[in-house]
Order: C-alpha cells, then sequence, then structure tokens
C-alpha cells in the first residue's frame, strides 16, 4: 500500500501535525518534534506523548507511516569538536524523542564538511555521530536523506551514502530517504519511466533498496545537476509528472511514507489525490 503525504505543521503541539495531515486527504506525514531552528527544546512529557499517540490513532497513522525531520543545525559531520559535540548532542535527543512518540525512524540531513575538513574525514565524523545515537535509544532508525549536494553538503552521490551505512556498526538500523529534488540536483535524471529506472537501479546496485525507508517528493526548479535545492510543485518543475507517475505505481515504494515538501501547501490535497490515482491505475 502506498502512503502519501506531507511535512506539516506541528504548531501548538506535536498532536497537531497528524489533525493537520488528515485534512489533506493524506495517508502518511512527516514532522518536526521540535523547533527545527532552535538547539534545545523543552523534553515532551506524558501529557503530550499520549495526545501524540491518541491523534495518531483516531486518524489511522502508523510509525511505518509517519517520517519525522531533524534540526536543519544539526551537522553532523561538523569539522569542529564543538560544533560536533553540539550536533550529536541534538541528534540523540531528537531520536530519543522519537522513541518517546513511538516513531521508528528519524530522517536527517547527514552534514557538511564546510570546506574545512576532507570530505571522507566529514564523512566517518557523520557515520560515528549515528553509532553515538543507536547506542542511547532503542527502535528508531536513523535514515539518512541523500542532498542535492549544493555548498560542502555530503551524501549527494550513492556511493557516498553506501560509505556511511557501511562504516556504521549496526546498519540494521540505517535507513535512507530519497528526495527527488535532490537526487535530480546531484545528477540523477528522473524525467522519464526509462530514467527512473537506470536510477532506482543503480541505487539498488550501489545502496540496496532494502534500506530504503522513505522518500520526499518534490519536483526541480534547477536544470538536471544544478547541486541546487530548489523544490517545485509536482509537475512544475525540471522533472515532471512522469517521475511521480513511476514512484506511484511501482511496488518497491509500498509500505514506506512518500512525503511532499513542495512549497506550495494549498496544492498539497490536489497533489496528494493525484498520487492516489497514479497508484489506483498499478
Amino acid at each position: 500500500m502506498k502512503y502519501f503525504g506531507a511535512h506539516v505543521s506541528a504548531s501548538g503541539g506535536v498532536d497537531n501535525a497528524p489533525r493537520n495531515a488528515s485534512e489533506t486527504g493524506a495517508t502518511a506525514f512527516a514532522l518536526f518534534t521540535k523547533n527545527q531552528r532552535q538547539w534545545h527544546a523543552a523534553p515532551l512529557h506524558a501529557a503530550q506523548i499520549a495526545a501524540f499517540r491518541e491523534a495518531c490513532a483516531l486518524a489511522g497513522y502508523g510509525p511505518a507511516q509517519i517520517l519525522p525531520h531533524d534540526s536543519y543545525l544539526i551537522n553532523l559531520g561538523h569539522p569542529d569538536d564543538e560544533g560536533l559535540a553540539k550536533s550529536r548532542a541534538a541528534f540523540q535527543d531528537e531520536m530519543a524523542r522519537c522513541e518517546a512518540l513511538g516513531l521508528d525512524r528519524l530522517n536527517f540531513h547527514p552534514g557538511s564538511h564546510l570546506n574545512r575538513i576532507a570530505p571522507e574525514e566529514s564523512l566517518d565524523r557523520i557515520a560515528a555521530s549515528i553509532d553515538l545515537a543507536l547506542e542511547r535509544t532503542q527502535g528508531v532508525t536513523a535514515v539518512i536523506e541523500n542532498t542535492a549536494g549544493q555548498g560542502s553538503n555530503l551524501g549527494f552521490t550513492f556511493e557516498q551514502l553506501a560509505y556511511l551505512i557501511g562504516r556504521v556498526a549496526d546498519p540494521s538500523r540505517v535507513g535512507v530517504c530519497i528526495d527527488t529534488c535532490h537526487a535530480f540536483a546531484a545528477g540523477y535524471d528522473l524525467r522519464t519511466p526509462e530514467a527512473c529506472e537506470r536510477t532506482f537501479a543503480e541505487f539498488d546496485r550501489i545502496v540496496g533498496m532494502r534500506y530504503l525507508r522513505g522518500m520526499h517528493l518534490n519536483d526541480a526548479m534547477k536544470p538536471l545537476g544544478s547541486r541546487i535545492d530548489r523544490h517545485a510543485p509536482l509537475g512544475a518543475g525540471e522533472i515532471g509528472w512522469e517521475c511521480f507517475r513511476y514512484i506511484a505505481r511501482d511496488p518497491r515504494f509500498d509500505g514506506m511514507p512518500l512525503i511532499l515538501e513542495t512549497p506550495d501547501e494549498a496544492r498539497w490535497p490536489e497533489e496528494i489525490a493525484r498520487l492516489k490515482t497514479f497508484a489506483a491505475e498499478a
């Protein structure tokens, strides 16, 4: 079964996220479990946790349909020890918040070398950071999101994703989220069914489809290989509708959250409905 949704607001409390998702017709959703632009947040208390779980149950959302995202401030490959320690502590807190809420995965951007250390050294720091978080939590998979390769961001090639997985002590608790805009910006063509077939065959060969734990479905404002991360509404960018029809029809993408991060929230119900129509055609 396909789970389509969007990254919805949790403003006013995490229990509002499943309600906001339900209003769009979504069968999946993403959220931030805390303010994504602040380092610290008050711990979740028992009433908040209970309210979130109840709201998810009422709307019919289970853990396999939810893809929480960590703070944008975190850089698990930070070149400075102080910045690295701060990021690691924040990431471990994010993983613990997911564990408390009964969620089984946390999506995150791997990190950046900031042009101050070698990319491989930064990747090694990211892998070690994941290990530390996994040691301190249970039941939550660390889901690495591919990036567009903008600036000094790492994780934009399938080889880099595979490198990280290969250096984590417990790869059974590591997954990948493929963002279609990021992949396209990094040079992976998705404009036709044939291009999608080649790209996902390459992903399976290098990383392994078994590691795919979610996707971000975004069209791209910039051309193939631009290395610029700019999302567009589905069908309104350089990728076009065929990619999203391909994903909606392919059973390899069943049973995981397929999340819109497209820029026009007013179009989410329409985009979700169209994805559901594509899936029904399979």
